[in-house]
């Protein structure tokens, strides 16, 4: 089994892992890995770092649960019934105890497509407020464009929401384990939480912290904010484990390196482009080239940098 060591080492040691023409690493699942035990009891399926693909069924982020020796806690529903089955599947083969709640990081669709499967099995599922909202309001876009990529694979999949809502925090007594679902603050997405498990020192992240691939800035996603956020919610935390919401678990340390630091890099470039006189057309081009290493740079870096553009020079 690996360990958290070999986990953490892997993680700064070999980014190779992370390379997105690497093959499925688990042939005859829907998951694009096999779950590993980050520590005692905490488990995680670490997802492709590429975009979604037929190739890895949607399972480019990382689906993650805790057994709590009463019951098994599920971080994100996964993007599609049978992603959501075949992660139950492991979950089988590791514990007898059932899963007794799933929770979703956010509103997109390889977090909360999986509900319909999780639904069947009468599991309650919960979820920030404005993520619940942000799938009703276009749960059937993200559900097409699931369908396009993921063709037969998308089999039995339905649009389900959360049963249950929360605004601030949600907290889970369970077995052994206090986990508090937070919401930090404005992040990647509306409605982002993460789980913060104190006595453990270690959060699973969700999208408020990215690794080993560059992350997307959507055209809601207000940096200036996510920034505020990490450093007045997240970096407080000062957890010892964090499971990202894309990459191999790994530290602080490296999560500030490919979230925050991204981010004050990349609006530092954007500001000194726009004081010049720059337009947007040439905004695109800015020097990216420190984070040129990360898996999905060709298909993130450009857009990314016009989406900073246009809110920069507003601000």
């Amino acid at each position: 089994m690996r360990t958290l060591a070999f986990l953490l080492a892997a993680s700064i040691a070999m980014p190779s892992w992370a390379d997105e023409d690497i093959a499925d690493q688990y042939p005859g699942s829907m998951l694009y890995s096999k779950p590993v035990e980050v520590i005692p009891n905490v488990w995680s399926a670490i997802g492709a770092t590429a975009p979604p693909t037929y190739e890895n069924a949607g399972h480019n982020n990382n689906l993650s649960f805790v057994v709590t020796g009463d019951g098994v806690v599920v971080i994100n529903g996964g993007a599609a019934h049978g992603l959501a089955k075949a992660l139950h599947d492991e979950i089988k083969m590791i514990t007898d105890q059932p899963v007794k709640i799933v929770v979703n990081e956010n509103g997109q669709g390889h977090a909360m497509l999986g509900n319909s499967y999780w639904s069947e099995q009468g599991v309650p599922i919960v979820a920030h407020t404005d993520a619940a909202h942000e799938f009703e309001e276009y749960g059937a876009q993200i559900l097409q464009g699931m369908q396009r990529y993921n063709q037969d694979k998308a089999e039995g999949t339905f649009l389900a929401g959360p049963t249950e809502t929360f605004d601030d925090e949600y907290i889970i007594e369970m077995g052994d384990y206090r986990l508090e679902v937070r919401y930090l603050g404005p992040a990647h997405s509306p409605g982002d939480v993460s789980v913060w498990l104190p006595e453990q020192s270690l959060v699973i992240a969700g999208d408020m912290a990215f690794h080993e691939r560059m992350l997307p800035i959507f055209g809601d996603t207000m940096t200036a904010d996510w920034l505020d956020t990490w450093d007045a919610e997240f970096e407080p935390l000062n957890a010892t484990y964090v499971i990202p919401g894309h990459g191999h678990p790994t530290n602080m340390d490296q999560v500030r390196r490919y979230t925050k630091d991204y981010l004050v890099y990349l609006r530092a470039q954007i500001r000194e482009h726009i004081d010049n006189g720059g337009e947007l057309a040439d905004a695109y081009y800015v020097d990216q080239t420190p984070y040129k290493h990360l898996d999905t740079y060709d298909e993130l870096a450009t857009k990314n940098a016009g989406r900073v553009y246009e809110q920069m020079e507003f601000e």
